[in-house]
């Protein structure tokens, strides 16, 4: 397989400076690769889904030079692991770079990239789901629609083909089935507990979009009272939602707050739904953009993320297609009102209310370096 460009070299092209924010986990499809033979043409109108299968799309990225790049969203080098090497284990020839940093880092490379005329990625699949929204004002988005695209929920799709969510993710609280035992925590005021102070560890929600908001939606339902309960519970704060499962993982701590999971699992992590507290879901966005240079490539990668055999396996047990039924015990994700489905695309349009926001809890948590103590906001620790 030819080698691929370095990550620095490939994240330094543009401005290359800053780093950015999601989650995406993927588990491996199996399939047999196919047998590269003679390309053929395209089928799909820019107005109708995609109608060649997967061998055919794979033959015509091949002939395109069979290169793809992506940039992906998330928490450490190595989560899109599971994702690349299911690829490549049915796209065996495609000379795949899949770069995985923050997603508010991805993005402002992304538009210096757009500016200066050096565009590395080809896909972006981000949690910053605002930029596909400004993208695609913008006119930098090829508007496609993959196979199956009519069959993905109407939430997790642009109408006109410019972004559809390849992913529904979830956030919300977890504990270790060990370290919390029989009476572990169904609901985020039981975090308030005497009992858990100084096992629970949390993302920073003034890092990350989504816990920011899975917090905003704390406050909504408890008030700003639980927030300075939880302050008093001295929280240890990390960078990443991988974070708390990680620190729970480790039998560190035995509750963590923001991260993702899967409902259905038992451990040694447990993710928490809860029946009616809050909790938020929303679907990972990924485009192709338009001056990309392997469009077919990129094409490839977004049908095949869709596919029934992807979709059916994703690591939680919620797809985006309409077509593909949960695991017994589960529901599709948009049959969850307490998920909040709709409320994250809105938040991440209003920058404003999200940096009010970040400082606020920032000040609560004491994160702000020079801030006192929760009690300085005329609140009462461990009130």
């Amino acid at each position: 397989m030819p080698s691929s460009p370095s990550r620095r070299r490939l994240l330094a092209t543009g401005a290359g400076a800053a780093l950015g924010l999601g989650a995406l986990g993927t588990s491996p499809a199996s399939a047999t690769p196919a047998v590269p033979a003679a390309p053929t043409a395209a089928r799909a109108g820019s107005g109708s889904e995609e109608t060649r299968s997967l061998d055919e799309l794979y033959r015509a990225a091949l002939a395109e030079g069979g290169k793809l790049v992506v940039y992906a969203g998330g928490d450490t080098p190595t989560q899109q692991d599971g994702t690349k090497a299911a690829f490549l284990k049915r796209f065996p020839d495609i000379d795949l770079t899949l770069i995985v940093d923050y997603s508010k880092y991805h993005d402002v490379r992304i538009d210096n990239q757009l500016a200066t005329g050096t565009l590395v990625p080809d896909v972006v699949q981000l949690q910053t789901l605002q930029d596909f929204v400004r993208w695609k004002s913008q006119g930098r988005l090829l508007h496609y629609r993959p196979a199956g695209f009519s069959k993905v929920h109407e939430k997790f799709k642009d109408p006109q083909g410019a972004w559809v969510a390849i992913a529904a993710i979830g956030f919300s609280f977890m504990y270790g089935p060990d370290a919390a035992g029989a009476d572990a925590p169904r609901t985020p005021l039981d975090l308030l507990d005497a009992r858990w102070k100084g096992r629970i560890a949390s993302s920073f929600p003034h890092d990350d979009d989504a816990v920011l908001y899975l917090y905003s939606l704390y406050v909504k339902h408890y008030g700003w009272d639980f927030v300075a309960r939880l302050a008093a519970q001295d929280v240890r704060f990390a960078r990443g939602s991988n974070s708390p499962g990680d620190a729970v993982r480790a039998g560190q701590y035995a509750i963590g707050v923001g991260g993702s999971g899967a409902p259905l699992s038992t451990g040694p992590v447990k993710w928490v739904m809860p029946e009616s507290a809050p909790f938020m879901a929303w679907g990972q966005r990924a485009a192709i953009l338009k001056a990309a240079a392997h469009t077919t490539a990129a094409k490839l990668y977004l049908n095949w993320q869709l596919s029934t055999a992807t979709q059916a396996s994703a690591f939680n047990g919620w797809s985006v297609r309409t077509d593909i039924t949960p695991p017994a015990g589960l529901k599709p994700v948009w049959e969850y009102p307490n998920a909040h489905l709709d409320g994250f695309p809105r938040f991440m349009s209003d920058r404003a209310e999200v940096e009010r926001l970040k400082q606020t809890f920032a000040l609560y948590f004491g994160e702000v370096e020079g801030d006192p103590t929760p009690g300085f906001l005329g609140l009462r620790p461990g009130a």
